[in-house]
């Protein structure tokens, strides 16, 4: 498992409104038990309003998704089974989007 993976929701409760997360923690981590992760919501998803900066939008199958880091969650990496991209040509985006949420800047 690699820093800006993408799997599948492991969450049956939530697949609906978030149907991916990708991976956030460094690649040197690997060992921790669980991954931080910050969910994937549609981007067209009423309930989801992006905020510049803090929500980069990113294609997975040709749709358009928001990467919520505000809602940044931990999952046990056995869960996390069914990879479907990786983000790391968006690693810059995605990074500058934690650096917001963390700092403002």
């Amino acid at each position: 498992m690699s820093q800006f993976d993408v799997f599948r929701n492991p969450d049956s409760g939530s697949q609906t409104r978030i149907p991916f997360v990708v991976v956030l923690q460094s690649d040197l981590l690997e060992a921790v038990d669980n991954h931080v992760v910050a969910p994937l919501c549609a981007k067209h998803d009423k309930l989801t309003v992006p905020v510049l900066r803090l929500n980069p939008c990113i294609m997975i199958d040709g749709e358009e998704y928001l990467v919520r880091v505000q809602d940044l969650a931990t999952v046990p990496r056995r869960m996390l089974r069914d990879k479907v991209a990786n983000l790391s040509a968006q690693r810059e985006e995605i990074l500058a989007a934690l650096d917001f949420l963390f700092t403002g800047f």
